[in-house]
């Protein structure tokens, strides 16, 4: 892989030098995308503390801190890719940054969980900005199997964040407090888009942004609507979503309240976290044999099979050691699931939309986030100290999913 960046990936007439090697692009990038991560998992191991403090009456609430950020950022998702493309990318990540500070410093000094809720969700759609600008930097300046390599590089440094974040939280409140995580983010923030301001120039040429266009949104999405397939693998990704973030909503408190195990929950997050990124290198090595489909709904059935069995064994085992081990398992397979399925299903859902390609991932993301987010919801606020709440919604949304895969097959083989 050669040192130096290109100067162009979209023919710009007049190119910025860039002053950065692909290493440290590739570090700089992997920083960006961790905003989200950082901004989750690292307030995991606060959760108690937090519910303790300003929701006594119902810890359940204080995972209203999670959710909220993730539907601030699918707000956020829906207008910053084509925000980027009017102003720029590096504008669009400072006033993101900026947003997203200034909201981290509102939750720091707010006295009630209301306001710090209203300070999560801007401090998501704040967050936004870095992570969609970054992907559009990255298409900027590579294209093909170079972006692809790329990608997979910086995607390998993200994957640390989720496996070190809840045990660097857990730190920071040890020593100074749950408010100290909001400063924490702050100064995440502050560095990045100090690296970011001093050492990459802006890649998108003025004579190269469009104008922002709010119906050019809608029609986008007037547009997925009416494509089966398209319109089906957003409601598969949508259920994923809502498996994913209703694990991360009430996972810290099964291990805190349910099994006893509140102290390890940072070592064991991490370690299932690293074990889980090696879906996307499985994923990577059978999808150009077997296919995206396939994989998906092959994952999905697996996927009922192991929430089922969750399910029976613990309306029959006792909470102990032997069902806790078989709760991490089960919890690997769910996040294993996500890599195996959320880029498979992006990847159909956006072969048809290639004329608006950048207009409809963010459409996509931001119905989707938004959506996962609002199915976890009511499955966290469920949660009654046993494993069922949780085991039951996502073996239904597997469910809902592989047979909505199974009509995608059939509207594929009629066409």
């Amino acid at each position: 892989m050669s040192d130096a960046l290109p100067t162009s990936g979209q023919d710009q007439q007049t190119p910025a030098p860039m002053a950065m090697s692909r290493i440290e692009f590739i570090s700089l990038c992997a920083m960006m995308f961790a905003t989200i991560a950082f901004s989750i998992d690292a307030m995991l191991p606060a959760l108690p503390q937090i519910g303790a403090e300003l929701s006594p009456s119902n810890l359940n609430n204080a995972q209203l801190l999670l959710t909220s950020f993730i539907l601030g950022m699918g707000l956020g998702t829906f207008f910053t890719g084509p925000l980027s493309d009017t102003f720029g990318r590096k504008p669009v990540i400072i006033a993101g940054s900026a947003i997203y500070i200034l909201s981290s410093l509102l939750a720091w000094w707010s006295q009630s969980l209301e306001l710090v809720l209203i300070a999560r969700f801007i401090q998501g759609v704040g967050a936004a900005g870095p992570r969609v600008a970054t992907i559009a930097i990255v298409r900027d300046l590579f294209k093909g199997r170079e972006m692809a390599q790329l990608m997979s590089y910086t995607m390998m440094v993200f994957m640390l964040v989720p496996a070190i974040a809840p045990a660097l939280g857990a730190a920071i409140i040890a020593i100074s407090g749950w408010r100290s995580i909001f400063i924490a983010f702050i100064v995440f923030s502050v560095i990045s888009i100090l690296w970011i301001g001093l050492r990459l120039p802006e890649p998108l040429s003025r004579e190269n942004r469009r104008p922002f266009r709010l119906s050019q949104l809608i029609l986008a999405a007037r547009e997925m609507w009416h494509i089966p397939s398209v319109r089906l693998t957003i409601a598969v990704q949508v259920l994923g979503y809502g498996t994913l973030f209703a694990m991360i909503s009430t996972v810290q408190q099964i291990y805190d309240i349910t099994f006893d195990q509140g102290d390890s929950f940072p070592l064991w997050f991490g370690a299932i976290a690293i074990l889980s990124g090696s879906a996307g290198l499985l994923n990577a090595s059978l999808v150009m044999r077997y296919g995206m489909r396939f994989l998906v709904t092959a994952t999905l059935g697996v996927q009922i099979i192991f929430s089922a069995v969750m399910l029976g064994l613990n309306a029959v085992l006792p909470t102990g050691d032997l069902l806790f081990g078989i709760f991490v398992i089960w919890q690997a397979s769910v996040f294993f699931q996500i890599g195996m399925t959320i880029g498979n299903l992006n990847a159909l859902g956006m072969e048809p939309m290639g004329h608006m390609a950048g207009t409809a991932a963010s459409v996509m993301g931001a119905i989707t986030t938004i959506a996962g987010a609002g199915l976890a919801v009511p499955v966290g606020l469920a949660f009654n100290g046993t494993l069922t709440p949780l085991a039951l919604a996502i073996g239904v949304e597997a469910a809902l999913g592989f047979l909505l895969m199974l009509w995608l097959r059939r509207i594929e083989q009629a066409a």
